[in-house]
C-alpha cells in the first residue's frame, strides 16, 4: 500500500534538524564562466579537492574548463580550455582515486580520458591520454566504479552500457570489457551501490532496473505506472533506491523503493508542478538526501531512515537564481572546522556564475565534531580492475576526516595495481597533511610506544605540519597572482596564516612556562628528600 507523506512531519529529534545552506560571498564565487547552453539533463560540473571542471559553450566542437579550486573571482575570457572532442560534451566525471584524471563523453560517440597537470594550463589542452571508441551513437553518461581502480562505465544513445578497463597501455581502446544490452531506450541515469556490485539505471521507457554489471543480467525491474522515473540513486547500505521523476498528473515526484522488490514503491511524495528534472544526492555518512531542481534555485533536504516514514523533511535552501547544473565536493574536501557536511557548486547561466553553497550544522564548539563526521570513503581503491572483473567485491577503504588522521582500513595494493599506477600521480588528501607528508617521505607517523617522546612533542610536530595547509590551501604550491582580486585573496590568506602562527607561538610559550614550573616542582620535591 502506498502511503502519502505529509509535507511537514511531526517533531523528531535529529542532530541535522537545523542544517542550513550558506552561499559563498561574491569574491569566493567563480565569475564570467561560459557555462554550456546544452539542454541535456546532466550536471555539467565535476568537483574534487583540487579542481572544478565545467562544460562550456564552445564553437567547433566540445570543451570544458578546469579551474583550480582556490582561483575564485572573475575568469579570464581567454582562459585555456580542455578541447579535443568533435561534438558537444555531455558529461564529465573526475576519477575518485586520482584528482588529476577526468573522463569526458561527447556527441561524437567517444569517451576521452585526460591527465590534468598540477600547474595552471598555459594553453588549450588537446592531448588526451586515452580514447574509448565503442558506441555507435552519442555518449550521454560516464560513471567511475566506486571501489575498483581504472573501471569506467558509459551509456550511449545506442541503448548500451559499456564497461571499460583503462588498466592497459593502448591509447585507443576499441572494445569494452562488457556490454549491457538489456535497455530498450536511452539510459537517463546510472548509480552504484556502495561496493559497486549492483548498478541501478533509469531509462526513457520510465523503468527502473537493478543489474549485475559483470553479468549484464537484470535482477529487478520496476514497471509501476504511477511513477515515471528520470533519475535513480542507491541509498548507501540501506538496501533502498530513491528515484525522482513525474507522477501520472505530471507533478514532480520522489519515490522510495526496496532494492529487492521494485513492484511497488515504499512511499511517494509529490513536490511541485515544475517541469525541471530533480537531481538527487545522498550522503551515506549522515543519511541525508538532497534534492536539487533544475531550473529553480531550491535545494530540499531530508533525513532517510529504515523505519517509516523513511523520509523526514528537514528544510529547504531557497534562492532566486535558477541552477542549470550542479557539482558536489567529495567529503574529503570539506571544511570540517566550520562543521560543513556537504557542498554544492551551483551553475547559474543567467549570471555566468558558479556559486558554492555549504551545508552547515550549527555548532558552538570549534573542536572536531566526531558525531557528524563518521569514517568516509577515501581516495584509495579497494580493488584492482582485474580483481573486480573476476568477481571480487570489497567495501570502500575508509578514512577519518579528522585533520592528521590516517587510513582506518589500510590495505597494501597488489603488485598489479602498483605497476598500472606508476605513471599516474596519487591523489593527495587536502585534509590529511600527515598522509601527504608520509607519502613524500619527509615525515612518518609513529606510535608513542615506539619512541619515548612526550605527547605534547608529537602534537607540536603535527601542528607544525598542519600549519602548512590553511583552509585546504597549500601555501607552498600557490601560483603567482595574476589579477588584483587574486592578489587580495593572497594577502588575506597570508594574514590568516600569520594570525595562526601567532596563536601557535603563544600556545607554545604557555606550554614552555608550564614545563618550567613542572621542573621547579620536581627540583623542590627532590630537595625535600
Amino acid at each position: 500500500m502506498i502511503t502519502q507523506m505529509s509535507w511537514h512531519p511531526q517533531y523528531r529529534s535529529s542532530k541535522f534538524r537545523h542544517v542550513f545552506g550558506k552561499p559563498a560571498s561574491k569574491e569566493n564565487c567563480y565569475d564570467s564562466v561560459p557555462i554550456t547552453r546544452s539542454v541535456h539533463d546532466n550536471h555539467f560540473c565535476a568537483v574534487n579537492p583540487h579542481f572544478i571542471a565545467v562544460v562550456t559553450e564552445c564553437a567547433g566542437g566540445g570543451a570544458f574548463i578546469v579551474i583550480p579550486l582556490h582561483q575564485t573571482g572573475k575568469l579570464d575570457p581567454h582562459y585555456p580550455k580542455v578541447c579535443g572532442h568533435r561534438g558537444n560534451i555531455l558529461d564529465i566525471k573526475w576519477n575518485p582515486f586520482n584528482d588529476f584524471e577526468i573522463a569526458s563523453c561527447s556527441e561524437d560517440a567517444t569517451i576521452k580520458i585526460w591527465d590534468i597537470p598540477k600547474q595552471l594550463l598555459a594553453r588549450n589542452l588537446t592531448a588526451y591520454r586515452k580514447e574509448l571508441v565503442g558506441h555507435a551513437r552519442r555518449v550521454g553518461l560516464v560513471e567511475w566504479h566506486p571501489t575498483a581502480a581504472n573501471i569506467l562505465f558509459s551509456s550511449g544513445y545506442d541503448y548500451k552500457v559499456m564497461i571499460w578497463n583503462l588498466d592497459t597501455k593502448e591509447s585507443v581502446i576499441v572494445s569494452p570489457m562488457r556490454t549491457i544490452t538489456c535497455h530498450q531506450d536511452v539510459i537517463l541515469s546510472m548509480s552504484f551501490n556502495t561496493n559497486g556490485s549492483l548498478l541501478a539505471t533509469t531509462c526513457k521507457d520510465r523503468k527502473i532496473r537493478v543489474l549485475d554489471p559483470r553479468l549484464g543480467t537484470v535482477l529487478q525491474e520496476a514497471s509501476y505506472k504511477g511513477h515515471r522515473a528520470s533519475k535513480v540513486l542507491f541509498l548507501g547500505n540501506l538496501r533502498k533506491l530513491l528515484s525522482t521523476g513525474t507522477s501520472r498528473w505530471n507533478n514532480r515526484q520522489m519515490a522510495l523503493w526496496d532494492q529487492d522488490d521494485l513492484s511497488v514503491p515504499l512511499t511517494e511524495e509529490d513536490l511541485d508542478g515544475s517541469s525541471g528534472v530533480l537531481f538527487p544526492f545522498y550522503d551515506s555518512d549522515t543519511n541525508m538526501l538532497y534534492v536539487v531542481g533544475k531550473g529553480d534555485g531550491n535545494i530540499r533536504y531530508y533525513e532517510v531512515s529504515t523505519d517509516k516514514p523513511h523520509l523526514s523533511y528537514l528544510t529547504e535552501f531557497r534562492s532566486y537564481n535558477p541552477q542549470k547544473g550542479i557539482g558536489v565536493m567529495p567529503k574529503r574536501g570539506l571544511d570540517v572546522s566550520s562543521c560543513e557536511i556537504f557542498r554544492f557548486y551551483k551553475l547559474i547561466t543567467t549570471k555566468s556564475l558558479i556559486e558554492p553553497i555549504s551545508m552547515i550544522v550549527p555548532r558552538r564548539s570549534e573542536s572536531y565534531q566526531e558525531d557528524i563526521y563518521p569514517p568516509t570513503a577515501g581516495a584509495q581503491p579497494s580493488l584492482t580492475a582485474q580483481e573486480w572483473l573476476s568477481g571480487m567485491n570489497r567495501e570502500p577503504i575508509l578514512v577519518s576526516l579528522r585533520p592528521g588522521s590516517q587510513l582506518l582500513s589500510p590495505r597494501t595494493l597488489p603488485p598489479e595495481r602498483l605497476l598500472s599506477s606508476a605513471g599516474a600521480p596519487a591523489s593527495p588528501l587536502p585534509l590529511d597533511p600527515t598522509a601527504k607528508l608520509a607519502a613524500e617521505g619527509s615525515w612518518r607517523p609513529c606510535s608513542l610506544l615506539e619512541e619515548k617522546v612526550p605527547r605534547w612533542a608529537v602534537e607540536h610536530r603535527l601542528e607544525e605540519k598542519k600549519s602548512w595547509i590553511t583552509n585546504g590551501f597549500d601555501v607552498f604550491e600557490c601560483p603567482p597572482p595574476k589579477t588584483e582580486n587574486e592578489l587580495l585573496q593572497m594577502f588575506y590568506r597570508q594574514q590568516e596564516e600569520i594570525r595562526r602562527l601567532r596563536e601557535l607561538l603563544t600556545q607554545r610559550e604557555v606550554e614552555a612556562k608550564q614545563l618550567e614550573l613542572e621542573i621547579k616542582n620536581l627540583q623542590m620535591d627532590s630537595g625535600k628528600f
